[in-house]
């Protein structure tokens, strides 16, 4: 699904309080609000559909696929998401055939 899209499916949800053009904005603020929070090293918890938070992934050896030298990768900071039971259990039912809008 592409940012349009998601704009698309809110504007759906929530029509005719809003127009599309705010709809686009909410999702606009909503994603540079997670984006601003995660660079500040800070978590962000959805109850019913999950965690957003940043984690440090340490230094690693790799391998140059070209040459084959081994390589240090050094430690970086990641952004992770963690899906609330919520959201794994509706996921679950649409592959086993069960009422997705459950949970």
């Amino acid at each position: 699904m592409t940012k349009a899209q998601l704009v698309d499916q809110v504007a759906k949800q929530i029509r005719p309080k809003l127009t599309k053009r705010d709809c686009a904005m909410v999702v606009n603020g909503f994603l540079e609000a997670v984006k601003d929070a995660l660079a500040r090293g800070e978590h962000i918890e959805i109850r019913g559909f999950g965690t957003l938070k940043v984690r440090q992934r340490g230094p690693r050896q790799a391998r140059n696929p070209r040459t084959g030298e081994a390589v240090t990768v050094p430690a970086r900071d990641v952004p992770v998401f963690k899906p609330s039971k919520k959201l794994r259990n509706r996921v679950a039912a649409r592959r086993s055939g069960g009422d997705a809008a459950a949970g």
